[in-house]
């Protein structure tokens, strides 16, 4: 495991984040980590957990997290985080594309500023299907490819650059898309722009949650629409 993590370590990038992630909640990230979670109950996978900001906002009705990170210098602060947790959060070393858990072994699967760097975004769903039993929901909270032509076509420019130097972030990703094709309807889905620091302008986010239900297929119809997208961000759950 250690070989396997190897290429998920950018410590450099890693404090840079925990830096940006920390201004974010005070510009209201952590409230949309607490629509994110609220109604969770039972065992739940946290992949991609980064520095530990969702762990203050799990619902007591939470049983069990296990807390997924690749990078060590984020899981460090994930584990100083679970000490003050709320629920027993176990923080383990591991990865998207084979998170340590069983088939069917969790109720929910948490996604939080992960699709947008994971190497192989359909390999990594296909395995969030595989630990989810069935029934069981993703709560998603992503930052994805911007619905505004101009932007967009920046943000394709920008990204073979940016992933780079950002441990592996795509600005460009159309994560509802693939989460669609990946097999899961989407059952609900908001839309909004937020700037995460004062220098940032307003990047597009979705917040939501999403179900396991019945082999791949491709396209799951139009339950997965969005709402409108308001570039000046939305405060309704």
């Amino acid at each position: 495991m250690g070989e396997d993590l190897a290429r998920f370590q950018h410590p450099r990038f890693a404090r840079f984040y925990i830096d940006v992630s920390t201004t974010a909640e005070r510009r209201g990230a952590a409230e949309h980590r607490g629509r994110l979670l609220a109604g969770l109950s039972g065992r739940v996978a946290e992949i991609g957990a980064g520095n530990g900001l969702n762990f203050a906002h799990y619902p007591r009705e939470v049983t069990e997290v296990v807390a997924i990170e690749p990078d060590a210098v984020l899981r460090a602060a994930a584990e100083r985080a679970a000490a003050d947790a709320p629920v027993p959060i176990t923080v383990m070393a591991g990865h998207a594309d084979a998170p340590p858990l069983g088939e069917a072994s969790v109720d929910a699967v948490v996604l939080s500023l992960v699709l947008c760097s994971v190497p192989h975004p359909m390999h990594a769903l296909a395995e969030v299907r595989r630990v989810l039993r069935a029934g069981g929901q993703v709560r998603f909270y992503e930052h994805v490819r911007s619905r505004f032509r101009i932007v967009g076509l920046l943000q394709d420019v920008v990204t073979p650059v940016w992933r780079r130097q950002a441990a592996g972030c795509h600005p460009n990703r159309d994560t509802l898309s693939t989460l669609r094709s990946a097999g899961f309807v989407v059952e609900k889905a908001e839309d909004f722009g937020f700037a995460p620091t004062a220098w940032s302008p307003p990047l597009r986010h979705i917040l939501g949650t999403a179900t396991k239900q019945g082999p791949v297929t491709g396209d799951q119809g139009d339950s997965d629409q969005a709402a409108p997208y308001d570039p000046r961000g939305r405060k309704d759950p």
